[in-house]
């Protein structure tokens, strides 16, 4: 199973510093791939923006999107930002979507939030053929298409999302699925429902399976690390201290999700921080790589 870890890009107290630390200290330290998480309406640092700061202070770690929520972009911007991230960190961006269940984050993009499923399958269609190097917007003449980004590869898309038209979704544009906080129990039927739909679509291989768990390594931290969870999980009732609760924060627990994970036939895991201190890095790696 591939291992990641985390930026801490929503928890408090994180700065622009510690993210291209921690990001560095994390390759060294041989975790695959560094990801963030996607919001509009909280105060987190942009995914896309930070990891194009994170290629260029690394050679070599994968960068995960986990996830940006695609519809709050227009097409053309989240075509051409993306392209840009995977050309200057030389091919290494993995562009994990979905459409996130928060209105806060659609107000302040100025896009409805009513419409984000259909405006997402659009945008899915979109993506693949602006990075293939079609032309896919208007130009300056009348009748005039161009491409918006430099062509390149088909970047790797990872979608989010347990409903039916996640895993359709899966399916047809996706190298996989990302599974987001509530772990292993959570997922397994989706992941179930998802290598099926593989199979019946005639996909070549397997697809990719990304789990996700909340941690903190160093038990001290335990109060702050639910505090956190439950402050960001708040619109959420019940289902925040489902995940909070199911944060992983002592040794046996975070060595033990791996295989819990690994059961249900996730491919890839990553630890995703509730404390924003760079020493998280180093006990996390102790513990799992």
């Amino acid at each position: 199973m591939r291992i990641g870890i985390g930026l801490p890009n929503t928890v408090p107290g994180t700065t622009g510093d510690l993210l291209l630390e921690w990001a560095r200290r994390a390759e060294a330290r041989g975790f695959a791939f560094v990801s963030t998480i996607g919001r509009v309406g909280y105060p987190s640092y942009d995914s896309l923006t930070a990891l194009a700061a994170v290629a260029g202070a690394t050679s070599r770690i994968g960068l995960v999107t986990n996830a940006v929520l695609g519809p709050t972009y227009p097409d053309a911007v989240l075509a051409k930002i993306s392209a840009t991230v995977d050309q200057v960190s030389g091919g290494r961006l993995t562009l994990g979507l979905g459409v996130g269940a928060r209105e806060s984050d659609y107000l302040p993009s100025e896009r409805p939030f009513t419409a984000r499923g259909r405006a997402f399958d659009r945008q899915l269609d979109f993506l693949q053929r602006a990075w293939r190097g079609e032309p896919v917007a208007e130009g300056d003449f009348a009748g005039e298409h161009r491409p918006v980004a430099p062509p390149g590869r088909e970047i790797p898309i990872l979608i989010g999302g347990h409903s039916a038209q996640a895993i359709r979704r899966t399916v047809r544009w996706g190298a996989g699925w990302t599974g987001a906080g509530g772990g292993p129990r959570r997922a397994e039927p989706t992941v179930r429902e998802i290598q099926a739909a593989w199979r019946e679509a005639g996909r070549e291989g397997e697809p990719r399976l990304l789990g996700l768990a909340y941690f903190s390594a160093d038990d001290r931290s335990s109060a702050e690390s639910d505090s956190y969870l439950r402050s960001y999980y708040a619109y959420a009732g019940d289902h925040a201290n489902t995940i909070a609760e199911g944060a992983v924060r002592t040794p046996d627990r975070i060595r033990g999700i791996i295989g819990e994970f690994a059961d249900i036939g996730m491919t890839e895991l990553v630890f995703t921080p509730t404390v924003a201190r760079l020493d998280e890095v180093d006990r996390l790696a102790d513990l799992v790589l």
